[in-house]
């Protein structure tokens, strides 16, 4: 990709919108940053004063954005291939692709700066591994080599209730890294069961996804194991220190519901129609959304609930 072959083929405008910075940000991932983030904070074992707990999340959230600014830079010419991307604000002409990676790199400096100060340095450093693993190890180096790139790639954005943890605590425990793995094992099938119904997209703009690559069938597959293993650690969660009888209500649920869901996907017949089989993926995808969602909102509920004596075990 090259900042001047993008600005030879799309006119960009004088001036961008706030509502078009802000749509720089990606806002939908940002709101999981936060929230993934809010829980890690207030699950930790501490007190942490409203003010600061504000802050670390409001700086959690502008290296999220920040991420996702440099993440929509670098893949600009590939945005501007794909029907889902297309409309985004640099392939659209809004914002030229220069003024989107200095946007990023700005917001990425402040966000890290400001989280070292207002909480602690090691949650500076943290937020700062994760934008480098984002932007650098997953947008510019996996997303377009491997296969695997959402596997690997996804531990960038399980990172945030470690940071919010670590903003709290200013150091490193086994529970955060609980969250981390589900948040981890939860990308893959999430990510293919869009890919699933998106294939053209990832087949035009050349990305080698696992439905590219490998097919659908073996996509599927893969879908199934991961559901699986992502059931028997979200299950198996809720008899550690961050789970709880809310929590672990909830997975069971959940887990039956995902588990149901991947098994739909991959004994699904092959000479259906395709109008049949895209509902399937789709609906897959749309309960992936409100799995990881509710999972830590239990996780929150049983930490603002042991205070009374009621969370946990």
């Amino acid at each position: 990709m090259t900042d001047a072959s993008l600005h030879a083929s799309t006119p960009y405008e004088d001036e961008a919108s706030f509502g078009d910075y802000f749509a720089l940000l990606k806002p939908r991932v940002m709101s999981l940053v936060v929230f993934t983030a809010l829980v890690g904070l207030l699950a930790a074992p501490v007190s942490v004063h409203p003010v600061v707990g504000f802050c670390a999340i409001l700086f959690i959230a502008i290296g999220g954005g920040a991420s996702g600014a440099l993440n929509m830079w670098w893949d600009a010419d590939i945005d501007r291939i794909m029907k889902r991307t297309k409309k985004r604000p640099i392939p659209a002409g809004k914002i030229a692709p220069n003024e989107a990676m200095q946007f990023g790199i700005a917001l990425s400096v402040l966000s890290v700066i400001m989280l070292a100060l207002a909480t602690n340095v090691f949650a500076g450093a943290f937020l700062a591994f994760t934008i480098f693993f984002y932007v650098v190890i997953y947008t510019m180096w996996l997303k377009r080599a491997t296969p695997q790139n959402i596997v690997i790639g996804g531990a960038a954005g399980a990172f945030p209730p470690v940071i919010g943890w670590i903003a709290a605590t200013g150091s490193m425990s086994l529970e955060p890294w609980l969250m981390f793995a589900l948040t981890f094992m939860w990308t893959p099938p999430h990510f293919w069961a869009l890919a699933l119904f998106m294939r053209n997209d990832y087949d035009d703009a050349g990305v080698p996804m696992l439905t590219v690559t490998h097919g659908r069938r073996a996509t599927r597959l893969h879908i199934l194991v991961y559901t699986v293993l992502l059931a028997a650690l979200a299950i198996g969660t809720g008899f550690t220190a961050v789970g709880g009888p809310i929590y672990l209500a909830v997975a069971l649920v959940l887990n039956a519901l995902f588990l149901v869901g991947a098994l739909r996907i991959a004994r699904r017949d092959e000479d259906a129609s395709e109008a049949d089989n895209f509902k399937i993926e789709r609906n897959f995808f749309k309960l992936s959304l409100l799995y990881l969602f509710l999972h830590f909102g239990a996780i929150l509920v049983e930490a603002l609930l042991k205070p009374f004596g009621l969370g946990g075990w």
